[in-house]
């Protein structure tokens, strides 16, 4: 059972305070970020920022699977996840997992185990672990146990997105793609190109689909977006219907599009680290730069959260308070949770602190409980006369 939160003020560090980086003190006390005088923690040479919220990330399959042969249980795979999460700054982190045609690890039985599996781990996890569900827009048949799931496990954050054209197109041009892909899906070539064209035949249902969806999502208060979107229709689209969110917009008329109409657009911090797409989409940097991009998620990597910002930095293209912002204050007013994404008086205690120097994520604190911590700043909590309590004991 987790621990009650520390009850402590660092002091002596560099704080991202009201979108500036202050020499100033942080208390936290009760979970949330507090006044008045504490234990305190010296944190010279380190930078004190908003906890890192974290819209996308599917690293979890790397743990639930780490070979395509080899698959651990669902809380294995979480307890994993949750510790990358938290050794890399994230306090708040949505799984993506798909609800898709394809069935297997992607399919809507796998989805629900998962979700079973999350809600048994909650008791135990360091990180605000969600569920972000990717459906997949041609499965029409779906929509009554797809919205149960919403409302049995309170979902909050759904994307639509559609590859069905590319598995189309690797049935004519690239049978070994598709014999990898369906292996991953534990099909044979063959029930896996019926499954394609069982999802096409689907096609004239998927608006009104679609539309029901939005509706509940709606009267639920579900935030609700698309994936990959190839164009400014595409996204006119699904912005029309209500899915606001443009989520890794592939060339830049769809995040043109996106921003006109006000609405917000993500892309993968990956993407910012390695100097573009690894897929040959359009890279973010170019996006941030014509300011066509609000935050960035993990996608497949933690650790490229906190490196994306600083290499925003040291390009020259953005100061270190708007490049944190963009994984922390802007994803918290995407999914409106104005408890966090901020530090000031009242809001949760969630923090990252790096040493200024290296930029190594030394310590996490999630909801003013340390959920990792490492280095000389472990020295630093954990010094003489002065223990702290961790989370992960």
């Amino acid at each position: 059972m987790p621990i009650a939160p520390s009850s402590l003020r660092l002091t002596g560090a560099t704080v991202l305070r009201d979108g500036a980086m202050q020499a100033r003190s942080v208390a936290i006390q009760d979970g949330r970020i507090s006044k008045g005088p504490l234990p305190e923690v010296d944190l010279r040479g380190y930078y004190i920022l908003p906890g890192i919220i974290d819209l996308h990330g599917d690293a979890f399959e790397r743990h639930l699977t780490p070979r395509p042969s080899a698959a651990f249980s669902l809380a294995t795979a979480l307890r994993a996840t949750d510790r990358d999460a938290a050794s890399n700054g994230v306090t708040t982190a949505w799984m993506a997992h798909s609800w898709s045609w394809e069935g297997g690890p992607r399919g809507p039985t796998h989805a629900e185990a998962f979700l079973d599996a999350v809600d048994a781990y909650a008791a135990e996890a360091l990180t605000d672990l969600r569920v972000q569900i990717r459906c997949e827009t041609h499965t029409v048949h779906t929509a009554d146990r797809l919205l149960a799931a919403v409302l049995r496990h309170g979902i909050d954050y759904v994307v639509f997105n559609n590859h069905l054209d590319e598995a189309a197109h690797l049935a004519e041009s690239d049978m070994s793609r598709l014999a990898m892909w369906a292996q991953h899906a534990g099909h044979s070539v063959e029930e896996h190109l019926a499954r394609v064209h069982a999802a096409r035949d689907q096609k004239p249902d998927v608006p009104r689909y679609l539309c029901r969806l939005a509706e509940a999502f709606d009267t639920l208060g579900v935030t609700y977006g698309s994936h990959d979107d190839r164009d400014g229709e595409t996204r006119e689209y699904y912005s029309q219907i209500g899915a606001k969110v443009c989520e890794f917009p592939t060339r830049r008329p769809a995040a043109a599009l996106a921003r006109a109409v006000g609405d917000p657009i993500v892309m993968g911090a990956p993407n910012v680290v390695r100097g573009g797409s690894q897929s040959g989409n359009i890279a973010a940097r170019d996006l941030i730069q014509a300011q066509l991009c609000d935050a960035l998620v993990s996608d497949y990597y933690y650790p490229a959260l906190s490196q994306a910002a600083f290499r925003l930095v040291d390009d020259g293209l953005v100061d270190l308070p708007r490049a944190w912002a963009m994984i922390s204050s802007a994803p918290a007013e995407i999914l409106r949770m104005p408890d966090r994404g901020t530090i000031d008086y009242g809001r949760r205690a969630d923090l990252v602190v790096i040493n200024a120097q290296t930029r190594v994520v030394e310590a996490t604190i999630c909801g003013g409980r340390i959920t990792h911590l490492t280095g000389e700043a472990a020295f630093r909590f954990l010094g003489a006369g002065h223990p702290r309590r961790l989370a992960a004991e």
